[in-house]
C-alpha cells in the first residue's frame, strides 16, 4: 500500500494546488487584467471588487 497511497496523495496535492491556481486566476489575476486593458464590462475599482477580488485571492493561499 505505500507506493500505492504515496502517489494518491500526490495526485490529491496536485489536484488541490491546481484548484488554488485557478482560484487566484479567477479573482485576482482576470478583475485587474480587465481594469488595466480599458475593458467595457469590468467591473468599476471600488471597495466591493477589491474585496471580492482579496477574498478569492485568500480562498486560493489558503488551498495552495
Amino acid at each position: 500500500m505505500g507506493q500505492i497511497h504515496n502517489e494518491q496523495t500526490k495526485l490529491l496535492a496536485t489536484g488541490l494546488n491546481n484548484v488554488a491556481v485557478a482560484f487566484v486566476v479567477i479573482g485576482g489575476v482576470t478583475p485587474v487584467t480587465a481594469l488595466s486593458f480599458g475593458v467595457a464590462s469590468a467591473p468599476s475599482l471600488n471597495l466591493g471588487t477589491v474585496a471580492f477580488a482579496l477574498i478569492w485571492f485568500c480562498t486560493g493561499l489558503c488551498l495552495h
